[in-house]
């Protein structure tokens, strides 16, 4: 079947089951936007590129799909790198599909030309110039495989002006492709076998959980794992929900903002197994100190990260789903010590907080309460900042994927795009953003996106008029010298809900938390609650 490359990329998309769109237009994907309502996709236009990517990367995530994104060249391209780096930093498929100066206009310095692969290289899985109509389908079907193949990433597919244009013969994908590029990989069986025996020696071990669980689906077999074999489980942030938060073995996020019972349980263990995650220095900010007392096993899909940061003596390479379940046919024989998991237990168990404020909202009181009130289904989305600690550290996550946030390159701006993708993906399920002030006003205009998607998002805004993290940062190491941490001029959020037509309500202290939460959840649609924040929280400063 002839039709136009544009009219085929398009056709692609629809083929790989990706059926809404993330963009904004310009001159060099004009082709493009000139087909999209034949396409059968649904088109959102953000109100910046680097939302497209955040609300691509959400939507892939909550629907299982890839997202897609579409945009110009130039500024539009640049744009999109945050949102690109974000998504390669906390390894999520994407394809990002840019508009291109024309083939004979390359390397001009063309009115919005900007070498879009060589600025992408560093902060993709793979990204192609498409310099013919003839690889135009192959590339394009190649870039969805690669994005979701092995360990998952964004993969950029630059497609010039005038290739746009022409004709070429569409034929449906036969998955021959597939069958060729996907590589194998077998589990090693005597590095099995060696993880089994370290196991059966250990007297504390402790798992440490990351964001490639969910990445394969594997949080069922990591929790029959872990009960077999009453090992307790931290997680990295990006691995929070690999395990039931109320899941007796369950001790909250490992690192240096985790929780007292897993750091503690972590600088107790002797024996280490790290099961998809790159072990960054947010979750062992000492690798010498690791390296130095416990035996460490490393599984992970890629082979890039065993051996990176800090040296293994045991890694598997491969998907954590299977290798997991490879293991519950092993363990009969392995039994964590009942007193070492019983101890960690003990330590994990949560109290009710208990400290109330009568000038502003504690956040550790407001989320263990909307954490009570809320659907075990519900999305939560965040910002980067306290808050998205506060989140990590005194929400209870019950499913996985429950939560989309960005964990390795911590993008202020990512919360409200990203609510716009996952609600787009599962439009029956409650999606509550919560933001803190600094990165909302890096997003507020998505609100348009919002509203004109018809996305009904519940927003929480954690407002204490500071860059919050920042500021605790220079409290602790530059003796409180806050310089270019007050927001200054503060708009009026009660104004901006009303711009938007959406409903808002403030909440100043701890006894109006539980109405607040209430209405919120009780309105139909979207919703603005603002919290008021004294500046002086911070994030360890709540009972543990």
């Amino acid at each position: 079947m002839e039709m136009t490359a544009a009219e085929a990329i398009l056709r692609v998309i629809k083929e790989q089951g990706t059926d809404v769109v993330f963009g904004y237009p310009g001159a060099t994907t004009a082709p493009i936007y000139d087909r999209l309502p034949q396409s059968g996709l649904r088109h959102i236009l953000t109100r910046n590129e680097q939302g497209a990517a955040h609300a691509a990367v959400a939507y892939g995530i909550a629907s299982d799909k890839v997202g897609v994104c579409i945009v110009t060249s130039g500024p539009g391209v640049t744009n999109l790198l945050t949102g690109i780096a974000n998504a390669y930093m906390d390894s999520v498929p994407l394809v990002a599909i840019t508009g291109q100066v024309a083939c004979s206009q390359v390397g001009t310095d063309s009115f919005q030309e900007v070498d879009t692969t060589g600025v992408t290289t560093p902060v993709t899985k793979h990204n192609y110039l498409i310099k013919n109509k003839e690889e135009l389908l192959p590339v394009l079907r190649e870039a969805f495989i690669i994005a979701k193949s092995g360990r998952p990433g964004p993969v950029v597919v630059d497609v010039p002006l005038d290739i746009q244009k022409e004709l070429v013969e569409f034929t449906p994908d036969a998955g021959e492709m597939r069958r060729n590029i996907l590589p194998t990989q077998k589990i090693d069986k005597r590095s099995l076998n060696r993880l089994l025996r370290a196991l059966g020696r250990a007297k504390k071990p402790l798992i440490i959980a990351g964001g490639g669980i969910m990445k394969s689906g594997a949080s069922e077999e990591l929790t029959r794992f872990a009960q077999a074999l009453g090992i307790p489980v931290a997680s990295t942030m990006m691995g929070l929900t690999a395990l039931s938060g109320t899941h007796p073995l369950c001790l909250g996020m490992v690192g240096r903002h985790g929780t007292d019972a897993a750091n503690q349980a972590y600088y107790e263990a002797d024996t280490v197994l790290f099961i998809g995650s790159r072990i960054s220095d947010r979750t062992v900010p000492d690798w010498d100190e690791l390296s130095g007392r416990a035996t460490i096993i490393h599984i992970d899909i890629d082979p890039a990260e065993i051996n990176k940061n800090i040296p293994a003596d045991i890694s598997l390479i491969g998907d954590c789903k299977e290798i997991l379940s490879v293991l519950l046919a092993r363990i009969g024989e392995v039994h964590c010590p009942e007193d070492w998991a019983k101890k960690c237990a003990d330590k994990s168990k949560k109290k009710a907080f208990s400290k109330r404020s009568t000038h502003s909202v504690t956040p550790a009181f407001f989320l263990e309460l909307l954490s009570e009130k809320t659907s075990d289904d519900t999305l939560i989305t965040t910002e980067v900042g306290q808050h998205q600690i506060w989140v990590a550290k005194h929400y209870t996550f019950q499913k996985p994927n429950t939560l989309l946030t960005s964990g390795g390159f911590g993008t202020m701006g990512f919360g409200l795009p990203a609510a716009i993708g996952a609600k787009l993906a599962r439009p029956a399920q409650t999606v509550i953003a919560l933001e803190g002030d600094g990165s909302f006003q890096m997003a507020m205009p998505e609100l348009a996106t919002m509203k004109q998607a018809g996305t009904e998002i519940k927003i929480v805004l954690f407002t204490n008029r500071s860059l919050g993290m920042v500021r605790e940062y220079q409290t602790l190491m530059y003796q409180s010298n806050y310089v270019g941490v007050d927001l200054g001029v503060y708009p009026r959020f009660d104004k901006i809900a009303e711009a938007y037509d959406i409903p808002y309500r403030a909440i100043r202290c701890d006894s109006e938390v539980s109405a607040g939460i209430d209405a919120m959840l009780s309105c139909p649609g979207s919703f603005l609650l603002e919290l008021v924040i004294d500046e002086s929280e911070t994030t360890v400063s709540q009972e543990e």
